[in-house]
């Protein structure tokens, strides 16, 4: 759970409690340790969330506490519009759906002034790119979020099949086309995998023995290394 996330649920769960509640109490309700948890006071206090309290005495939320409304520039709205539109009109029906529904969020909590230019904005976004998937991507985002191997029938360019298993850590939207980027283990190497050539898409339990943060980090030397030395082919 990102940590912003987290700063939210436990003021919500504060919300729910008249009295101070310990924080161990708040620390097993979170799912967090309660050297996390004692962290997340300090930090929400730091911020301004009227939080009285102590460790060993337990903690509690004032009344009357309102998060403030956001407050964005004309071009961070246009971003957020315009990146919410892009994503919105990409074939992975489940990211599209979430575009649309942050976006509506955000302008739930805008100013009236505010919500009105979100629906201005003139910046539009062209039509949907003809190459469809056709394997699920929510399944390739999730097995990323959790570091888990993806098994699949892979064709190149060429028409020649072949059963990959990789561990998949990034996944790039291009205008045309979606591109995962995994180890592969038949390869022993970084390649690359054109969405619309894959199928047969299989998620696995096999969680993979490196961190993707590790193996993007590689990746992206090893990046470095082939524009300088010339570039290599790693699709497939």
């Amino acid at each position: 759970m990102p940590r912003s996330e987290r700063l939210l649920d436990l003021i919500q769960i504060l919300r729910r409690h008249r009295r101070p509640v310990s924080g161990r109490t708040l620390a097993d309700e979170m799912g967090v340790s309660i050297r996390t948890l004692y962290r997340d006071i300090a930090t929400l206090q730091g911020q301004g969330a009227p939080i009285e309290g102590e460790a060993g005495l337990g903690y509690v939320l004032k009344p009357g506490f309102m998060l403030p409304p956001l407050m964005f520039t004309d071009e961070e709205i246009e971003a957020i519009v315009l990146g919410s539109r892009w994503v919105a009109k990409q074939p992975d029906k489940r990211l599209s759906a979430a575009a649309a529904d942050a976006l509506a969020k955000i302008a739930a909590v805008l100013s009236d002034d505010l919500r009105e230019d979100l629906d201005a904005t003139t910046l539009l976004v062209g039509p949907r790119s003809e190459n469809v998937e056709a394997i699920d991507l929510g399944v390739v985002r999730q097995a990323i979020r959790e570091e888990r191997k993806l098994g699949f029938l892979y064709c190149d360019a060429e028409g020649a099949a072949s059963e990959r298993l990789v561990w998949p850590f990034a996944l790039s939207f291009f205008d045309k086309v979606r591109v995962m980027v995994a180890w592969c283990e038949m390869r022993q190497d970084f390649r690359h995998f054109r969405a619309d050539r894959m199928s047969e898409l299989t998620a696995t339990d096999i969680r993979y023995p490196r961190r993707r943060q590790s193996m993007l980090k590689e990746w992206r030397t090893t990046l470095g290394a082939a524009g300088q030395s010339g570039a290599k082919d790693t699709s497939g």
